[in-house]
């Protein structure tokens, strides 16, 4: 029998689900993050070149080293670059993918997914160039309005991201956004997907904490 949490993300996934189709995404939910390697390895096919940002949540939850070790996929990891100038050469064939993973620093309850960058690679990505972007997002980054969605992003991701880069920002000091102009800011780029031209944007929500 399931939990009242996992009844919640159940229905909470189910409505994002809904909102998300309104904006011409599709949307799948998985009750976990195995179950939502399963479901995202469905939606590429053999001999897709694949590729993916700075995602903590794809990393942990296992998803790149499946796709490592399928072998039918052509990988673009810069995890595994040699060096800065090869990985400068990685990001630009991502825009040429077939396939682009992501997670959200949030989503809001009517389906606006949130995020923010230093670089803006991720961003740019996401708008622009490969030919599906399939994002991956645990129930904890829901937020109830876009308003709220663009709080949690920089009160509680970026600060966490900046822990994770261990640059000197001013939310550093006290784990608060302090809305900076620091030459180290990883809040250079705000982006919302309030639409999917085309439909390239495919969102499977899962319900479990995923990423920051």
């Amino acid at each position: 029998m399931a939990t009242p949490i996992e009844l919640r993300n159940r229905r909470l996934g189910e409505h994002l689900i809904a909102q998300l189709r309104r904006r011409n995404i599709e949307g799948y939910y998985c009750e976990t993050a195995g179950e939502a390697v399963e479901r995202v390895q469905s939606l590429i096919a053999d001999g897709s070149s694949v590729t993916w940002g700075g995602s903590m949540t794809i990393r942990d939850m296992g998803l790149t080293q499946a796709l490592h070790n399928r072998g039918t996929l052509r990988v673009i990891d810069r995890d595994k670059a040699p060096d800065r100038e090869t990985a400068a050469q990685m990001y630009l064939e991502a825009f040429s993918a077939d396939v682009y993973l992501s997670s959200a620093n949030a989503i809001s309850e009517d389906g606006v997914i949130v995020n923010i960058d230093g670089n803006g690679n991720r961003v740019a990505a996401i708008t622009w160039g490969p030919k599906k972007v399939i994002f991956v997002i645990g129930v904890n980054k829901v937020a109830q309005s876009v308003e709220a969605a663009v709080a949690r992003a920089r009160s509680t991701a970026s600060p966490t991201n900046a822990s994770r880069f261990g640059i000197a920002t001013p939310c550093q000091t006290d784990g608060v956004c302090h809305n900076c102009h620091s030459p180290q800011c990883i809040c250079n780029y705000v982006h919302l997907l309030r639409n999917s031209p085309g439909g390239r944007h495919t969102v499977v929500v899962v319900g479990e904490p995923l990423g920051y």
